[in-house]
């Protein structure tokens, strides 16, 4: 498989479930995919001493992101047997209850499809430049740590 371009995953503000619809739908019609591993990351009201979050404010380097993103990509399409991977990440203001990451993998098979979809997730939390500023009920800010 050749190299693909770089491509922009980032979103403003919160992914929509039309985004995400359409995306599973134009999957339809390809008759060489058996599997789809989706995930979908969505902003927790989570209640903590400082007050309750009411969204997060993702920011991000974004040249740093997106080339770390292409070569995650490319590896995991080497490693896996996949068809196609799409991946948006929020920019911006996303409330609570509100989409933030959506990372759709298909493959021939749903262990393939599975796996990278794991693996895509975890390097998007703990290896590209993307934090997150919590917004609390009290107006307070609280940068997020991922664990």
């Amino acid at each position: 498989m050749k190299e693909q371009p770089i491509k922009n995953f980032f979103v403003a503000g919160p992914i929509s479930p039309q985004k995400i619809a359409e995306s599973i739908a134009g999957h339809s019609t390809k008759k060489n995919i058996g599997a789809h591993s989706i995930f979908l990351g969505q902003v927790r009201a989570d209640e903590n001493k400082e007050g309750t979050v009411q969204a997060i404010e993702y920011t991000t380097y974004q040249a740093m992101a997106l080339e770390q993103m292409h070569q995650i990509r490319e590896a995991l399409f080497k490693k896996y047997t996949l068809t196609c991977m799409h991946v948006y990440h929020s920019i911006g203001l996303v409330k609570a209850g509100e989409i933030c990451l959506f990372v759709f993998v298909s493959s021939v098979h749903r262990k393939d499809a599975i796996a990278a979809c794991e693996e895509m997730v975890e390097a998007i939390k703990f290896k590209l430049p993307i934090w997150g500023k919590e917004i609390l009920d009290n107006q307070k800010t609280v940068w997020k740590e991922n664990h």
